[in-house]
């Protein structure tokens, strides 16, 4: 997990240790204030990158607010924030960590999500990373991505952390719709069964998913009816026929630009 910054505030936080206190965090990133911004023009929605300090912690965090989202004629509107916000929570859930720790506060310029900031060579993308000691990781986000439903992984949205080299996912702005979306360039395990560790975690998600479970209970209030149930019936599709999937023949499997 990332690390803080602590005692040296003027220092920003680079991702890198583990065991961080991750509740102190997500109160620094849910409660502490917002320094400054600096905007970040590239993509379709404002985005920001910002200070947040709650003493003696800092941290820098990528903040998306709501209004600043465009339009899209397949994802209800004002609906991205939530989105990126659940996508941290199933992964937490799966414990499989590759979401920056996220969460939903008001900010600047009003409602919006707040995540980490991952210290990353922006030059590098997936189509990097394909490399046999990553493949345990890069399987992991294949499946997340079919679990999510993922309409828009992207090259550029697989980071490596510059301190610990580990990977992280970002961007899951467009994903959890009802209808089949995924869309990602994740395809060298096509074919290949989920090794079990994978099946296991899906398992526990499931379990986690039944109605009435604290968690089911969370995503309720942030996802539709239909988008819940969809996200029980793809963990369900998973573990019923444990292989990562093939790209579909008569569909636009990978997005545009692929990075």
């Amino acid at each position: 997990m990332p690390s803080l910054t602590k005692n040296n505030p003027s220092a920003p936080t680079n991702g890198a240790a583990q065991g961080i206190d991750l509740p102190g965090l997500l109160d620094l990133l849910a409660h502490g204030s917002i320094r400054g911004r600096q905007d970040i023009p590239w993509g379709s929605n404002y985005t920001f990158l910002v200070q947040i300090e709650k003493a003696p912690l800092r941290a820098l965090a990528i903040y998306k607010p709501q209004r600043g989202e465009a339009p899209l004629s397949d994802f209800r509107a004002g609906t991205l924030c939530y989105r990126e916000y659940v996508a941290y929570l199933v992964s937490a859930a799966l414990d499989w960590w590759l979401v920056p720790p996220t969460v939903l506060r008001d900010g600047p310029h009003g409602l919006g999500m707040a995540q980490l900031f991952v210290d990353a060579d922006p030059n590098e993308t997936y189509f990097d990373l394909r490399d046999d000691q990553f493949d345990e990781q890069l399987m992991r986000m294949a499946a997340f991505d079919v679990l999510t439903n993922n309409a828009d992984r992207k090259g550029g949205h697989v980071l490596r952390d510059r301190g610990s080299n580990r990977l992280w996912a970002i961007d899951h702005g467009l994903t959890f719709h009802t209808e089949y979306k995924l869309r990602t360039v994740i395809w060298d395990f096509a074919g290949q069964p989920l090794p079990a560790g994978i099946v296991s975690d899906c398992g526990h998600l499931l379990s986690h998913l039944q109605k009435g479970e604290p968690l089911s209970a969370e995503l309720g209030k942030l996802m539709s009816p239909g988008e819940l149930n969809a996200l029980r019936r793809r963990t369900e599709a998973l573990l019923a026929h444990p292989v990562f999937p093939s790209q579909h023949p008569s569909y636009r499997n990978i997005p545009w630009p692929p990075v």
